[in-house]
Protein backbone atom coordinates (compact mmCIF):
# COMPACT_ATOMS: atom_id res chain seq x y z
CA UNK A 1 0.00 0.00 0.00
CA UNK A 2 1.10 3.12 -0.91
CA UNK A 3 0.32 5.18 2.36
CA UNK A 4 1.53 8.81 1.02
CA UNK A 5 -0.82 8.56 -2.10
CA UNK A 6 -3.65 7.62 0.17
CA UNK A 7 -2.99 10.31 2.39
CA UNK A 8 -2.83 12.46 -0.29
CA UNK A 9 -6.64 11.20 -1.80
CA UNK A 10 -7.97 11.09 1.61
CA UNK A 11 -7.18 15.15 2.56
CA UNK A 12 -8.92 15.26 -0.88
CA UNK A 13 -11.96 13.71 -0.84
CA UNK A 14 -12.41 15.11 2.74
CA UNK A 15 -11.89 19.09 1.41
CA UNK A 16 -14.68 18.06 -0.98
CA UNK A 17 -17.04 16.78 2.00
CA UNK A 18 -16.30 19.79 3.57
CA UNK A 19 -17.01 22.32 0.51
CA UNK A 20 -20.40 20.67 -0.31
CA UNK A 21 -21.30 21.07 3.41
CA UNK A 22 -20.25 24.39 3.77
CA UNK A 23 -22.17 25.51 0.03
CA UNK A 24 -18.32 26.44 -1.04
CA UNK A 25 -19.71 25.39 -4.62
CA UNK A 26 -17.45 27.08 -6.35
CA UNK A 27 -14.42 25.35 -5.05
CA UNK A 28 -15.85 22.50 -5.80
CA UNK A 29 -16.72 22.78 -9.48
CA UNK A 30 -13.17 23.61 -9.40
CA UNK A 31 -12.14 20.11 -8.20
CA UNK A 32 -13.00 18.68 -11.56
CA UNK A 33 -11.64 18.23 -15.14
CA UNK A 34 -13.35 20.01 -18.00
CA UNK A 35 -14.36 16.30 -18.68
CA UNK A 36 -15.44 14.74 -15.59
CA UNK A 37 -18.99 13.54 -15.25
CA UNK A 38 -20.80 13.40 -11.73
CA UNK A 39 -22.93 10.05 -11.87
CA UNK A 40 -25.63 8.91 -9.49
CA UNK A 41 -27.20 5.75 -10.83
CA UNK A 42 -30.55 4.27 -10.17
CA UNK A 43 -29.27 0.95 -10.48
CA UNK A 44 -26.59 -0.03 -8.47
CA UNK A 45 -25.36 -2.92 -10.22
CA UNK A 46 -24.79 -0.84 -13.34
CA UNK A 47 -21.62 0.46 -15.06
CA UNK A 48 -23.68 1.39 -18.37
CA UNK A 49 -24.01 4.52 -17.33
CA UNK A 50 -24.94 6.47 -20.80
CA UNK A 51 -27.49 3.72 -21.22
CA UNK A 52 -29.51 3.34 -18.06
CA UNK A 53 -31.59 6.04 -16.00
CA UNK A 54 -29.46 7.87 -13.32
CA UNK A 55 -30.62 10.38 -10.67
CA UNK A 56 -27.66 12.35 -11.96
CA UNK A 57 -25.51 12.36 -14.83
CA UNK A 58 -23.61 15.87 -15.29
CA UNK A 59 -20.50 16.74 -17.50
CA UNK A 60 -19.07 20.26 -16.56
CA UNK A 61 -22.12 22.45 -17.66
CA UNK A 62 -25.17 20.40 -16.02
CA UNK A 63 -22.85 20.45 -12.74
CA UNK A 64 -22.72 24.56 -13.05
CA UNK A 65 -26.18 24.11 -13.55
CA UNK A 66 -27.09 22.58 -10.65
CA UNK A 67 -24.98 24.35 -8.83
CA UNK A 68 -26.91 27.63 -10.18
CA UNK A 69 -30.11 26.73 -9.43
CA UNK A 70 -29.12 25.50 -5.58
CA UNK A 71 -27.45 29.26 -5.09
CA UNK A 72 -30.46 30.93 -7.14
CA UNK A 73 -32.52 30.78 -4.21
CA UNK A 74 -35.60 30.31 -7.00
CA UNK A 75 -35.63 26.63 -6.51
CA UNK A 76 -38.21 25.95 -4.41
CA UNK A 77 -37.02 22.63 -4.27
CA UNK A 78 -33.79 24.17 -2.68
CA UNK A 79 -35.36 26.78 -0.25
CA UNK A 80 -34.61 26.87 2.56
CA UNK A 81 -31.09 25.72 1.71
CA UNK A 82 -30.08 21.61 3.08
CA UNK A 83 -27.76 21.28 6.05
CA UNK A 84 -25.58 18.92 5.74
CA UNK A 85 -23.08 16.49 7.10
CA UNK A 86 -21.41 13.89 5.36
CA UNK A 87 -18.51 11.61 6.73
CA UNK A 88 -16.11 9.83 4.16
CA UNK A 89 -13.85 6.96 5.42
CA UNK A 90 -13.23 3.11 4.36
CA UNK A 91 -11.13 4.71 1.23
CA UNK A 92 -8.89 2.41 -0.88
CA UNK A 93 -6.80 2.91 -3.71
CA UNK A 94 -8.11 0.35 -6.34
CA UNK A 95 -6.08 1.19 -8.76
CA UNK A 96 -2.50 3.63 -9.80
CA UNK A 97 -1.55 3.63 -13.44
CA UNK A 98 0.85 6.36 -12.48
CA UNK A 99 -1.72 9.17 -14.28
CA UNK A 100 -4.76 8.06 -13.24
CA UNK A 101 -6.11 6.91 -9.79
CA UNK A 102 -9.56 5.26 -8.89
CA UNK A 103 -10.32 5.46 -5.06
CA UNK A 104 -13.50 3.68 -3.69
CA UNK A 105 -14.79 4.63 -0.22
CA UNK A 106 -18.34 5.18 1.45
CA UNK A 107 -19.91 8.35 2.23
CA UNK A 108 -22.81 8.60 4.93
CA UNK A 109 -25.00 11.94 4.50
CA UNK A 110 -27.07 13.64 6.72
CA UNK A 111 -29.49 16.25 5.51
CA UNK A 112 -31.62 18.43 7.74
CA UNK A 113 -34.29 20.72 5.87
CA UNK A 114 -37.58 21.81 7.38
CA UNK A 115 -37.44 19.90 10.61
CA UNK A 116 -36.70 16.81 9.11
CA UNK A 117 -33.41 14.68 9.15
CA UNK A 118 -32.50 12.05 6.04
CA UNK A 119 -29.41 9.81 5.71
CA UNK A 120 -28.28 9.12 2.09
CA UNK A 121 -24.94 6.18 2.24
CA UNK A 122 -23.27 5.56 -0.88
CA UNK A 123 -20.24 3.17 -2.18
CA UNK A 124 -18.17 6.23 -3.59
CA UNK A 125 -15.87 5.59 -5.90
CA UNK A 126 -13.51 8.53 -7.31
CA UNK A 127 -11.42 8.83 -10.53
CA UNK A 128 -9.14 11.10 -9.86
CA UNK A 129 -6.14 12.66 -12.32
CA UNK A 130 -2.81 13.95 -11.14
CA UNK A 131 -2.64 17.92 -11.78
CA UNK A 132 0.71 19.03 -10.02
CA UNK A 133 0.78 18.53 -6.97
CA UNK A 134 -2.96 17.63 -6.33
CA UNK A 135 -5.48 16.72 -8.11
CA UNK A 136 -8.51 16.67 -10.56
CA UNK A 137 -12.09 14.66 -10.61
CA UNK A 138 -12.30 12.43 -14.11
CA UNK A 139 -15.71 10.83 -12.75
CA UNK A 140 -17.31 10.35 -9.79
CA UNK A 141 -19.90 7.80 -9.05
CA UNK A 142 -22.10 7.34 -6.12
CA UNK A 143 -24.37 3.90 -6.10
CA UNK A 144 -26.77 5.13 -3.01
CA UNK A 145 -27.63 1.82 -0.71
CA UNK A 146 -31.40 2.55 -1.29
CA UNK A 147 -31.18 4.08 -4.79
CA UNK A 148 -33.74 1.94 -5.94
CA UNK A 149 -35.93 2.89 -3.49
CA UNK A 150 -38.45 6.10 -3.43
CA UNK A 151 -35.84 8.81 -2.54
CA UNK A 152 -36.97 12.08 -0.69
CA UNK A 153 -36.53 15.04 -2.69
CA UNK A 154 -32.94 15.72 -2.81
CA UNK A 155 -31.92 19.57 -3.10
CA UNK A 156 -28.64 19.59 -2.42
CA UNK A 157 -25.26 17.74 -4.05
CA UNK A 158 -24.59 14.21 -2.95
Amino acid sequence: MNLPLLQSLTAFVWAEADMLDHHEYGAWLDLWSPAGTYIVPIDPETTDFDNTLNYAHDNAAMRSARVARLTSGESVSTQPMARTMRNVSRLRVLSDDGSTVVLRGVQDLHEFRKAHRHQYTADVTWTMTRNGEGWRIERKVLRLINSTDTLAGIGFIL
